[in-house]
């Protein structure tokens, strides 16, 4: 972890519970000031507990209502900067098509990709001004083949994993030592996942290092658990690494 990352806060949505409280915790641990963001001011207040006095700070915020994200972390950025940015929170509902409403549809999508949305425009705003931050999207390839009941859920994070792609286009060139991601901690033992699932303490680990992880090169990279997912490679793309005997070699997630 670089110094510059150290120096300024990390931004765990969807901390009051699951894979966010592990997260922060994770960097907690890893000596990272930790806003823990979320709906329950109960859960946030539960996991700043678990960690040493001080060390985790509580935001009680709706990632879904872009004023009141942009007014609360104002209020926790006023002397240290947002240096790193985790955009975990998301709901499950697990309803068939047919018992949606649309507003019910649009409600999982206002968390799970305009939560993204409203985190990320305002830990820009800060980042932006000093030129350097880490964004990291915790996705998934539920929207590939989304499961029965999962319409809401598969929707809004397939198009959340666009929006990674999409702000990448807009400020890689100019801010290419802003970065951003997306992690897949794969299936996980709690209560949106099964419950024999990966523990969430461990899947933290992998994604707090691979937050922590500022390097330009993961722009745009894609990593499940601990590995790198490269991207397809077109016909001519395979048959030129083949004559040039050149072998690309994922990333893996370590330290």
């Amino acid at each position: 972890m670089s110094d510059r990352m150290k120096s300024g806060l990390a931004v765990v949505t969807g901390a009051g519970g699951g894979l966010g409280r592990a997260l922060a915790l994770e960097l907690a641990a890893r000596d990272m000031r930790v806003v823990a963001l979320g709906r329950r001011r109960e859960g946030i207040e539960e996991t700043a507990a678990m960690a040493p006095k001080g060390q985790i700070e509580v935001l009680q915020v709706d990632v879904a209502d872009a004023g009141a994200v942009r007014e609360g972390l104002r209020e926790v950025t006023e002397e240290v900067p947002i240096t790193l940015l985790i955009n975990n929170a998301a709901v499950y509902p697990r309803r068939d098509f047919l018992d949606e409403t649309p507003d019910s549809f649009m409600d999982t999508v206002a968390i799970n990709l305009g939560g993204m949305v409203n985190c990320s425009h305002a830990a820009l705003e800060g980042m932006v001004e000093t030129g350097f931050g880490r964004i990291m999207n915790v996705s998934t390839f539920a929207d590939l083949a989304p499961l029965p009941a999962s319409s809401g859920y598969a929707v809004s994070k397939g198009a959340a994993r666009i929006l990674t792609r999409a702000m990448i286009a807009d400020l890689a060139d100019r801010f290419p030592d802003i970065v951003i991601n997306d992690w897949m901690p794969g299936m996980l033992a709690t209560r949106m996942g099964v419950a024999h699932g990966l523990d969430p303490a461990q899947s933290a680990k992998w994604g707090a290092r691979l937050a922590l992880w500022h390097d330009p090169a993961l722009n745009g990279s894609v990593f499940e658990r601990d590995r790198e997912i490269l991207p397809p490679r077109g016909i001519k793309a395979r048959i030129k690494d083949a004559l040039l005997m050149r072998r690309r070699h994922p990333r893996v997630i370590s330290g």
